[in-house]
């Protein structure tokens, strides 16, 4: 998963936000468009000017997922939010530590860490379920052992530290109107592997992942699109490995009639609850010389 693109009502604050709460660094860039991550990789786009937050029980996103690479990493996020006394809810789903939050406009944020080595999650009878590393049932949603996450940190280390290089956009979430409609979307034609599916959720990924994108209803079976005008999701980024597989996509889409747009950097596509998506490489931009309308 590449860079998500989110829109935000006060650019200043969000730069704020991001940078001293959640801990990314800011690209230098041209443009209005303000770029946050980490050395070498961009990870969240923030645009300026929503004239309101985030509009309840409307297809849009749900979260972004920052992806860090262990739990010290975790336990900085976790504790720096504390000091700021900033709104978090860290919750243990077993197989990951996930903390959550929302930025100053609405928009949601997952910050987590893999720790298969505690067990897992997955489907039994048409319900999701969480089992430790012996074997023994679990909710999945259990507060973080605290106590246990801070002996991670060490003595000299530092809350105000941003986000390591190895950060990444581990997964996104949206809100769809119809999660069959949305499967049908990235399972039949993008390509991803659905990975668990029961009435009003989904998780689909690729190469065997728990999931690169969630997909619920819980804004409402049939929710509409956000006004265009409000902050939100802009639009998520998909990156693949190589021109060939850009190429598969894309001509899986056309034969599925889905409308395409070309862009700087890719090919952009809108799922039926009007969530944008880009598909691109993460190398050089393709050249197909395709018109901007497919």
């Amino acid at each position: 998963m590449g860079a998500v693109d989110i829109a935000v009502t006060d650019g200043d604050r969000a730069l704020r936000f991001y940078r001293d709460f959640v801990g990314l660094t800011e690209v230098p860039s041209a443009g209005d468009a303000i770029r946050m991550g980490v050395p070498g990789r961009e990870l969240v786009v923030l645009h300026p000017g929503a004239d309101r937050p985030v509009v309840p029980h409307t297809s849009g996103l749900y979260h972004l997922a920052l992806l860090v690479p262990d739990r010290r990493e975790l336990a900085r996020v976790i504790g720096r939010l504390a000091h700021l006394r900033y709104d978090q809810y860290p919750t243990d789903h077993v197989m990951t530590k996930a903390n959550y939050l929302w930025d100053p406009d609405g928009n949601g944020i997952e910050v987590y860490t893999e720790s298969p080595e505690d067990g897992t999650m997955g489907m039994v009878n048409g319900t999701f379920g969480a089992w430790d590393k012996d074997g023994r049932p679990r909710s999945g949603r259990d507060p973080i052992d605290l106590a246990e996450l801070f002996s991670h940190l060490r003595e000299d280390d530092r809350l105000d530290t941003p986000m390591p290089d190895a950060t990444k956009m581990g997964h996104v979430h949206l809100h769809v109107a119809d999660v069959d409609d949305a499967l049908r979307f990235y399972h039949d034609l993008v390509g991803f592997d659905v990975m668990g599916h029961v009435p009003g959720v989904g998780f689909i990924s690729a190469g065997g992942y728990h999931h690169h994108l969630g997909l619920n209803e819980w804004g409402g079976h049939g929710a509409r699109p956000a006004p265009q005008s409000a902050a939100g999701l802009r639009r998520f980024t998909v990156e693949l490995p190589s021109k060939r597989d850009l190429e598969d996509v894309i001509n899986r889409l056309e034969h599925g009639n889905v409308r395409l747009s070309e862009e700087a950097d890719g090919f952009v596509a809108t799922d039926p609850s009007q969530n944008r998506v880009l598909f691109k490489t993460g190398a050089a931009r393709l050249g197909t010389g395709r018109s901007s309308d497919a």
